[in-house]
């Protein structure tokens, strides 16, 4: 992309169609004659050579572990209102990010509307149950849910340890000290993380706000934490007991298999491609509304 010759550095392209995002990781992003670019020296997902990177059409960048940006690439990026996030490998963690102002409010402004209604916040919340559930759902009593959460929680925790052959004695969390706990369950803590930086980067992604959850209720990422748990019957258990499984075998950390299985899962299942794309069906102003005037009740 030749941006001075085709006048594209004036370019306003709308996000709703713009490609999303880009990962980069052990190199320089940086501004030359007017273009955004990437020089590394491999190493990491990206071979050796200097990248030329189309910031005008896409939504975010996320900068791995062994990078640098310059002002000018900052500078760039504002003014063409493509966001940058400093992410942990593979967005296993995410560090910061400047505000992303997209150029519409449509699905801040659509979130709100579900969230600020209770009838339709029941909505969303049933409908993120029935994807974690794989099943119609049909109570609207939000503490049902819970408790059938909490049992079907339970039982996932003990297939998945039996399928990756690790010993389970149930689940021990001590929230002020996270490593407290077994193997498995300090795999699950540091699964958890990782997941929660994925939803932060999908949810920063789309211009939600994250302190609107419709599940979880106080903490200032309910949102994230909605998002993150979409994904907490599979994908996390299956990081978190085969990471566990690992580190009983060879000894090592397991914080770092974490990551790393973490990291290599997010890519092969497109985990925050799809957060998004659920993002979007779930608070989207284009969503489904969900009809339940005719609906029976547990």
């Amino acid at each position: 992309m030749l941006i001075g010759r085709l006048g594209l550095e004036k370019a306003r392209i709308p996000h709703a169609d713009r490609h999303g995002l880009v990962w980069l990781d052990r190199g320089r992003l940086e501004v030359e004659d007017g273009c955004l670019r990437f020089v590394t020296a491999g190493g990491g997902e990206l071979a050796a050579g200097d990248y030329q990177i189309p910031h005008q059409a896409l939504s975010i960048i996320l900068l791995g572990p062994g990078s640098s940006v310059t002002h000018d690439a900052l500078r760039l990026l504002a003014r063409h209102g493509c966001a940058l996030a400093a992410i942990g490998e593979g967005a296993v963690r995410f560090y910061t990010a400047p505000p992303l102002m997209p150029d519409t409010s449509a699905l801040a402004r659509e979130q709100v509307r579900r969230w600020a209604d209770p009838k339709r916040r029941m909505e969303v919340a049933r409908a993120m149950y029935a994807i974690r559930f794989d099943e119609i759902v049909r109570t609207r009593d939000i503490e049902v849910l819970r408790g059938q959460e909490g049992a079907r929680i339970k039982r996932s925790y003990q297939l998945a340890a039996e399928r990756h052959g690790v010993p389970w004695k149930g689940r021990n969390y001590d929230r002020n000290n996270p490593n407290a706990g077994d193997m498995p369950n300090q795999a699950i803590n540091h699964a958890a993380s990782a997941m929660r930086a994925a939803a932060a980067v999908a949810v920063a992604s789309v211009g939600a706000i994250p302190q609107l959850g419709f599940v979880h209720e106080d903490s200032g990422q309910s949102f994230l934490l909605d998002i993150a748990d979409l994904y907490r019957h599979d994908v996390t258990l299956d990081i978190a007991f085969g990471a566990a499984s690992e580190a009983l075998k060879t000894g090592e950390p397991v914080e770092r298999l974490t990551r790393q299985r973490a990291a290599r899962l997010f890519r092969q299942r497109d985990v925050i491609p799809t957060m998004i794309d659920r993002i979007k069906l779930l608070v989207g102003p284009d969503a489904p509304r969900t009809e339940t005037a005719n609906e029976d009740e547990d």
